[in-house]
C-alpha cells in the first residue's frame, strides 16, 4: 500500500537545514527517500528526524499536515473497516451525532427501533411533548399501557377520579350490560375495581378516546417508564410523519455513544472516513502512532 498526502516541505527544509537547491532536487521524493539520502550524506538531523517521526505526535501532525481534513481522509480511505471503527470511540459526542446526518431518514428510523427502549423514549420526548405523544400514538398502544399486568390497579383507580362520572358510567355499562343509576363517582370507581380481571381490562379499553388519553397521560406522568411499553414502530411512524431529518438527528443527542457508534459502523467506508476526519487532530495522530504504526510507515514511504 502507498499513501500519498500533502506534506510540509517547508518544515522539512528547516528541520534538515536544506538549501533551496537541495530541496528542489528532492521534489517528488518521499519522506523516506529524502531522509535516506540525507543520512547517507552524513546529515545527523535526518537520523534524528527519522526516529522522532515514529514517536512524536506533534511532529507527525506538522510534517504530514494532519490538521487538514483532506489529509486525514486520504489516510482513512487506505484503512480497512476494522481499523476505521477503532477511531469512532475516540470522537466527541457531538461529532458522532453529526455523523448521523449521512444516513437517510428511513435508515435513521430503522436504527432507532433497535436501540434500548429507554433511549428511544428519551429521543421521542425531545421531539414531542408528553401530551403530543399520547395524542399521536395509536389507541391500541394506550390500551397496552392501561392493561399492563404490572400496573398498580389502585393507582389506576385513583387516577380514574379525574375522569368525568358519565364516562365511568359508560365503562361499567359496556362490560356489565346494565344501566348505572344514582351512583356517585367513587361508588362507580369502586365497582370498576371489583370487576373480574377480564371485565376490568375491557372496561378500561372501552373508555372514549379522549378520556383514555387523559387517563394514560396521568399515569405516564407519574410513571414515565410506561412509555417504554409503546411499540418502537409506533414511535418511528409518528416521527416520520411529523419530523424531518435535521430535527431527528438533533434529538438523537440524548442517545449514548455506544449506540451511536454502532449506527455509524453501518456507514459505507467513504462516509465513515468523512465522519472520522472531524476527530481531534492530536487524538487522531496519537492513535495512528500507537495502533497503526504500519500506516505511518506507509506515509513515510509515500
Amino acid at each position: 500500500m502507498s499513501i500519498v498526502i500533502d506534506t510540509n516541505l517547508a518544515y522539512l527544509q528547516n528541520r534538515l537545514n536544506l538549501s533551496a537547491e537541495k530541496l528542489e532536487l528532492y521534489q517528488g521524493k518521499t519522506i523516506d527517500e529524502v531522509l535516506e539520502a540525507e543520512a547517507s550524506a552524513g546529515n545527523p538531523l535526518a537520523i534524528e528526524l527519522a526516529n522522532e517521526l515514529l514517536t512524536d505526535v506533534n511532529l507527525l501532525i506538522e510534517i504530514f499536515k494532519l490538521a487538514d481534513p483532506n489529509n486525514k481522509f486520504v489516510i482513512l480511505m487506505n484503512m480497512d473497516e476494522q481499523q476505521l471503527r477503532q477511531f469512532l470511540p475516540l470522537m466527541e459526542h457531538n461529532d458522532l451525532v453529526q455523523g448521523l446526518m449521512y444516513f437517510t431518514q428511513d435508515k435513521l428510523l430503522n436504527m432507532l427501533e433497535e436501540i434500548p427502549p429507554e433511549q428511544l423514549v428519551e429521543t421521542v420526548l425531545q421531539l414531542f411533548s408528553q401530551e403530543e405523544v399520547i395524542k399521536l400514538v395509536p389507541e391500541e398502544e394506550l390500551d397496552k399501557i392501561l392493561t399492563y399486568h404490572d400496573l398498580d390497579k389502585n393507582k389506576v383507580l385513583q387516577h380514574l377520579k379525574s375522569i368525568p362520572p358519565e364516562y365511568i358510567a359508560q365503562m361499567l355499562e359496556s362490560v356489565t350490560g346494565e344501566a348505572v343509576e344514582d351512583k356517585s363517582q367513587l361508588d362507580m370507581i369502586k365497582q370498576v375495581g371489583n370487576l373480574n380481571p377480564l371485565e376490568y381490562k375491557d372496561a378500561l379499553t372501552s373508555l372514549q378516546p379522549t378520556q383514555k388519553q387523559e387517563l394514560t397521560l396521568s399515569l405516564t406522568k407519574e410513571n414515565p417508564e410506561l412509555y417504554q411499553l409503546i411499540d418502537p414502530r409506533a414511535y418511528t411512524n409518528m416521527i416520520d410523519t411529523h419530523k424531518q431529518k435535521p430535527e431527528i438527528v438533533k434529538a438523537m443527542t440524548v442517545i449514548e455513544d455506544e449506540e451511536i457508534i454502532k449506527m455509524l459502523g453501518q456507514l459505507p467506508h467513504d462516509l465513515m472516513s468523512i465522519v472520522i476526519t472531524q476527530l481531534d487532530t492530536e487524538v487522531f495522530a496519537d492513535h495512528l502512532m500507537k495502533k497503526n504504526p504500519e500506516i505511518i510507515a506507509d506515509l513515510i514511504a509515500g
